[in-house]
């Protein structure tokens, strides 16, 4: 089932320079909370500064959920240390409010409203606003609380120069992008290795459920927990982030100007389901379309191809005028062993995977054997675990037992651990592979089974509380090792500077804003 890429693996050795340079960055979702374990009430505290603008620090779907933003970095380390100080001054800017360790919501009264990200009186503040106001209508305020962590990677001109002889970026932009799309196909035939190894939700507070019915056989542990006993990552599943419109789209990801093509249409396609909703209840707007996709960024995927946008570019204008740039991965579960959502294991993995994936064979792949793909990834989703679980071939009858093809993969990453060592005059990437080839003779050592005996014994809001308890203790007390009081000081004044200024610029109405938004 593992492409051979023997081939390319020795140009690699061949090569070690093509790898300097890997650039790569972190986006961490987490819920505020409050001291007894319930969702916060308050607004997004002013003393980190305005969530429109600053840098760092900002919210996703809702006031109480916070999400963090790491500059690009081409350093492990130096990353995962300012994405923590981050951390640690968010912690000392909470008062008596903790932030939630792990991807599915801590326990939240269904009489409780979940109030959503506001972001000034800006025609951009309010757009971000009703587009979650959409996203509440469409899928429910309870998924979208839902919080993970996105990594951001991309690959050094010099490896490019000198796997495809491209002269530069602007001469090499399709044959970039083709590359980066071999990735995106691969990481969605072998991806499921992601939640494997990393899933850390294999259960659910029963009140996630709402009284929904589900069809999936859970199991109840004495504290009220749900859970199923071989699952990974309940994040993933349909219980989590889900578009089944979105399904019929056929976007594929063999050529980047059909991929763009497939996604301006989804934005200009209406839906039946969300017309029945409508865009306007007493006097209140509902969602910013009725279309499938009311922007871009609500196509759920397990990777997007990216490019950085211009001012009032949208993502698929910005990867038309300049290619891909990076890969945002999507796949990764809060970390709950971490204060900081990720671990440097987590993150030398992901760099030594997605190397692999640009390097390995990927016949292109229709429309339909994208979503084939899906069928290996709710194995692993839902029963990753199970003793002698197999996966499909190539959306084939054939079976193949998941613990061969992922025993197989990891003599690859390592060969490509080698090369990243003897660059880096260390041997990180090579204690990362050996300390999680294991998890495939042991699943006990994955996350999932690992959290899944704390659940069963804790309780979801136990475990819960112990850890963010444990982990606002220890942020507090660790001094800043990268940025420092001073400079989060005038990044606080300047974002609120910044949205003041956004606000007075405006120059039409909201009304007319969200026209020619919509207009397109």
């Amino acid at each position: 089932m593992i492409p051979d890429v023997s081939e390319a693996l020795s140009w690699l050795e061949a090569n070690p320079h093509a790898l300097k340079g890997i650039r790569r960055g972190v986006e961490r979702e987490t819920l505020r909370i409050s001291a007894n374990g319930r969702l916060a009430q308050t607004p997004h505290p002013e003393s980190l500064g305005a969530a429109l603008t600053h840098k760092w620090i900002t919210t996703d779907f809702a006031e109480a959920l916070l999400e963090f933003i790491t500059p690009v970095d081409d350093d492990v380390d130096h990353l995962l240390a300012l994405l923590r100080d981050i951390h640690r001054h968010v912690a000392r800017h909470l008062g008596e409010e903790r932030m939630w360790p792990m991807s599915m919501p801590c326990f939240i009264d269904h009489n409780q409203p979940i109030e959503l990200a506001q972001y000034g009186s800006s025609n951009i503040g309010r757009f971000k606003t009703l587009y979650r106001e959409g996203l509440k209508n469409r899928y429910g305020a309870l998924m979208q609380a839902i919080s993970g962590v996105h990594y951001n990677f991309s690959l050094p001109l010099a490896f490019w120069q000198a796997r495809l002889g491209v002269e530069d970026e602007i001469g090499g932009k399709a044959a970039i992008s083709d590359g980066y799309l071999r990735l995106i196909r691969n990481y969605y035939r072998f991806g499921w290795i992601i939640p494997y190894l990393f899933g850390a939700s294999p259960g659910v507070c029963a009140s996630f459920l709402d009284g929904r019915k589900s069809d999936l056989p859970f199991e109840r542990a004495a504290s009220g927990m749900i859970y199923l006993p071989f699952a990974t990552s309940l994040r993933l599943s349909d219980l989590g982030y889900t578009n089944k419109s979105q399904s019929q789209l056929g976007i594929t990801f063999n050529r980047l100007e059909d991929y763009i093509a497939a996604l301006k249409r989804a934005i200009k396609t209406p839906s039946a389901d969300y017309q029945r909703i409508g865009l306007e209840k007493d006097g209140k707007r509902l969602q910013v379309n009725t279309n499938v996709l009311q922007i871009e960024n609500e196509l759920y995927a397990p990777v997007r191809p990216k490019r950085v946008t211009h001012k009032g570019e949208s993502p698929s204008d910005a990867l038309e005028r300049g290619g891909i740039e990076y890969i945002e991965v999507r796949s990764l579960d809060i970390n709950p062993f971490s204060p900081i959502g990720i671990d440097e294991q987590q993150a030398r993995f992901l760099d030594l995977f997605l190397i692999w994936c640009t390097l390995a064979e990927a016949p292109e792949m229709s429309a339909e054997e994208v979503l084939c793909t899906r069928a290996n990834w709710n194995k692993v989703i839902l029963e990753g675990r199970k003793p002698g679980l197999t996966l499909g071939v190539d959306c084939g009858s054939q079976q193949e037992p998941l613990a061969h093809i992922g025993k197989a993969l990891f003599q690859d990453l390592r060969r490509v651990a080698v090369i990243l060592d003897s660059n880096n005059h260390n041997h990180q990437y090579r204690q990362a592979c050996d300390g999680l080839v294991a998890g495939f003779d042991d699943p006990s050592l994955t996350y999932s089974a690992r959290i899944l005996e704390a659940m069963k014994e804790q309780g979801i809001g136990g475990l819960g509380m112990a850890l963010a308890n444990n982990y606002r203790q220890t942020l507090c007390d660790e001094p800043l090792e990268i940025l420092d009081e001073e400079l989060l000081a005038t990044e606080q004044a300047r974002s609120w500077k910044r949205q003041r200024e956004i606000e007075a610029g405006d120059s039409v109405s909201f009304e007319q804003f969200l026209a020619q938004h919509n207009a397109g």
